[in-house]
């Protein structure tokens, strides 16, 4: 199972992995969201942490015996994925090195040294 923990603009703007050779989808739970901007942020947009995202994993099927991959842009916020939902009991997690788009190139570009993308891995834009 690939649990794609990025946030839901990440998934509409950059892309996610493409399974359908595998005939499988991944799942998607953010780990954090997108606040809008108001007086508790000092009027600035932020993202914060998915309170609900153990549930969010659960209620896509993710059983806690299944092995399941965590995927983010660079492997942060899946290894922190990875780790709560062990915590939570989930047996065998694991956080996909590197995420969909890997760190900065010399150019500061993201997506071509490193990642699901730039390892030519098949991938989606929805």
């Amino acid at each position: 199972m690939l649990v794609d923990c990025r946030s839901q603009a990440e998934w509409s703007f950059v892309g996610v992995p493409d399974l359908t050779t595998l005939g499988k989808r991944p799942h998607f739970a953010e780990w954090q969201a997108f606040v809008p901007a108001n007086a508790e942020s000092g009027g600035k947009p932020r993202m914060a942490a998915n309170a609900n995202f153990v549930a969010d994993v659960a209620k896509s099927g993710v059983s806690k015996d299944m092995p399941v991959v965590f995927i983010c842009r660079s492997g942060g916020r899946s290894k922190s994925a990875a780790i709560a939902m062990t915590a939570a009991g989930w047996k065998t997690c694991f956080n996909l090195a590197g995420g969909f788009e890997g760190v900065h190139d010399a150019a500061h570009h993201r997506g071509t040294t490193q990642g699901w993308k730039a390892s030519g891995l098949p991938w989606v834009q929805e």
